[in-house]
């Protein structure tokens, strides 16, 4: 451990010499791979943790394996952590915790289900495909398209796990073809799997690929053939406990509180795409924000007050996309990148013969911890902020100092910098003034509206934080100053992934537990001890009320708030867009006697997902990780797991 090895260094000739090491610790090292011919076959006990792993599919040569961690490689994700159950049949432990009963349903339930599915796709749709005397070209050719065709509609568990499920499905189906037909199997199932990305992406030529511009154009795939049938349901009035399942017959409507929100669907785009391939329903999209309105220039639209010009995010693109008509105005590429979050700021700048003007400059970041600063009128990426070695989940600008970027990362670290302002050849400095210290990956991030000069408040892996973040104190590098704590079950907890973080108003805040279907809103001003002394005090979160959510434990759907409306958004693992509106509300929590509501508080409206049908199928499993209004709610932006952007019109 701790070698700085790569992946070359561990020369299978030396390793496989080791018959009967029982234990390797390959930790802190910048492995991105196994090689395939390491051997160890009595290998017992691996730690990778802390590496660079994208891939797990070269542990199943060590079929001995009883304990595995792996924890910190950004790249691998449960689905990873799936393969390598079904990989390693002795497996006990996986990063600490008993896998044994999970282990075994993927081994048998699962892939009983998954081959059950993949011999019925074959009886409907292929068998009569092939005459009883056939070539082996015949045969080639329907083993191309039948692998492809169950890959693309044999779906079952969440769509969380749609890539395992794939993986699954093609092994299945091979297994099946060999079985069935007398086919070669195929040892190794990944290999062909990265040629089809890789003949996806040589649409590209290389140039195009270098070319880190702005692309001007309409780049709006729209989803061809598509067929709507929107359907929308208005609040139920079930006393639903937490572990009770939603029937979709619960819509008895509370009459003096149901109010329908009445939103249409306006466009249905697929601009994130991968290659610009119509085929990707896989990018994940996974932030957007509405342009702020310049007080001149032709972008402010007469009819509403606010913007109707958002940023989306997603795979290696951001796009600037009118809501209204649905054009996609700009798409900034990175071959390289996966885009996480993406943030406005407004910057007055001095153009020619010293007159300043207002321009709109839009920071994206993601998977390579580099921030990029676009001078969006002038389609131009005019410089990057190397900010962190490793992924950034989000970035905010504050709303009273207009060059000051906060970036919160996996590296543990939400840090503060001064972007500066371009001249007029676009030189600019960028300065760091502080790094705020976490206790786990921070996932979400909001600064105070009553003192955004002074605290930050951050929903992390592991708890909700607050710093104190006011310059004129000394140090630059700084501990948490609050941890808050919120009820559990019996008692209160500070530890709990905070997945969704926002502020309704200057003083409730709504924050998003992984707990299944928990959101709170708690006050800010009667949770925070703003005299205590000292660091990392642990204060109880004041809650107001409660919100009735999906009961679905699946992270990172996060929620958003239109402070002018009073309303409170938080998409599901259904496509529904759960919308609250708090205006009844927020007069009685304001005031100082404020109790909490006893109920939980139902949704105004859950809007569903239209029936989507795209070339006359349905989408897999649609996951919606954001969903946010422009500030005065005309347009809600719907972004999902499977790379289609929904923007919604309230009539």
């Amino acid at each position: 451990s701790k070698l700085q090895l790569k992946t070359g260094d561990l020369d299978p000739r030396l390793f496989s010499r080791l018959r009967h090491l029982q234990k390797l610790d390959l930790s802190d090292n910048l492995l991105d791979k196994f090689p395939n011919s390491l051997t160890l076959p009595d290998l017992r006990v691996l730690n990778c943790n802390n590496n660079k792993l994208e891939d797990v599919t070269a542990l199943k040569q060590f079929p001995l394996l009883e304990e595995l961690t792996y924890e910190n490689n950004v790249y691998l994700t449960l689905n990873d952590d799936y393969k390598v159950m079904f990989l390693l049949q002795n497996l006990r432990l996986l990063n600490g915790k008993d896998i044994t009963k999970l282990a075994n349903h993927v081994r048998r339930v699962n892939s009983r289900k998954l081959t059950s599915k993949v011999t019925a796709h074959w009886e409907k749709f292929f068998r009569d495909q092939l005459p009883e005397k056939h070539t082996a070209e015949q045969v080639k050719s329907i083993k191309k398209k039948f692998l492809k065709s169950v890959q693309t509609n044999v779906v079952y568990g969440p769509s969380s796990l749609s890539e395992f499920t794939r993986w699954r499905v093609k092994m299945i189906a091979e297994e099946f073809l060999a079985y069935s037909l007398g086919l070669e199997l195929n040892s190794d199932t990944e290999p062909e799997e990265k040629m089809d990305e890789n003949e996806e992406e040589s649409t590209e030529s290389p140039r195009e690929a270098a070319e880190e511009v702005a692309q001007v154009g309409d780049f709006s795939s729209y989803i061809s053939n598509v067929t709507v049938t929107p359907s929308k349901r208005k609040r139920n009035n079930s006393k639903s406990s937490p572990g009770n399942k939603r029937s979709k017959s619960q819509a008895n409507t509370e009459e003096e509180a149901a109010e329908d929100v009445s939103a249409e669907p306006l466009h249905f785009l697929q601009c994130h795409s991968k290659g610009n391939s119509r085929e990707d329903f896989k990018t994940q999209l996974w932030s957007c924000v509405f342009e702020p309105v310049l007080d001149s220039g032709a972008r402010k639209d007469p009819i509403v007050s606010s913007s109707r010009t958002v940023a989306t995010c997603g795979g290696e693109s951001v796009c600037l996309i009118d809501c209204e008509t649905g054009t996609v105005l700009k798409k900034y590429k990175v071959a390289t990148e996966e885009f996480f979050s993406v943030a406005w700021t407004t910057l007055t700048m001095v153009i020619s013969d010293s007159r300043k003007k207002a321009h709109n400059i839009l920071a994206a970041a993601g998977r390579r911890g580099i921030v990029k600063l676009i001078h969006v009128a002038a389609d131009f990426c005019y410089g990057e902020i190397k900010a962190h070695k490793k992924p950034i989940a989000t970035v905010c600008f504050s709303p009273t100092q207009e060059t000051h970027l906060f970036t919160a990362s996996y590296d543990k670290r939400i840090a503060l910098w001064d972007i500066g302002i371009p001249d007029c050849d676009y030189n600019f400095k960028a300065s760091q003034l502080l790094v705020l210290e976490t206790a786990s990956i921070p996932l979400r991030i909001a600064l105070v509206p009553t003192c955004p000069e002074q605290y930050l408040l951050a929903g992390c892996e592991d708890g909700c934080f607050a710093w104190n973040i006011k310059l004129d104190k000394g140090q630059k590098s700084r501990p948490f100053e609050a941890i808050f704590q919120f009820p559990d079950d019996e008692s209160m907890t500070t530890s709990h992934r905070v997945d969704g973080l926002a502020f309704l108003n200057d003083d409730v805040v709504v924050s998003k537990s992984s707990k299944p279907g928990c959101i709170y809103l708690w006050s800010w001003s009667r949770s925070f001890d703003a005299k205590g002394k000292g660091c990392q005090r642990t204060m109880s979160a004041v809650i107001l009320a409660e919100l009735e959510w999906s009961t679905t434990d699946m992270s990172y759907l996060t929620l958003s708030t239109c402070p002018a409306k009073e309303y409170v958004f938080c998409g599901d693992e259904k496509g529904s867009v759960w919308m609250y509106n708090l205006s009844s509300y927020t007069t009685a929590w304001g005031s100082a006697k404020g109790k909490r509501s006893e109920r939980r508080i139902s949704p105004t409206q859950i809007l569903k997902w239209p029936e989507l049908r795209v070339n006359g199928e349905q989408p897999p499993e649609i996951l919606v990780n954001n969903v946010v209004a422009d500030p005065a709610f005309t347009y809600l932006v719907v972004l999902t797991s499977v790379n289609i952007t929904a923007i919604w019109k309230k009539s």
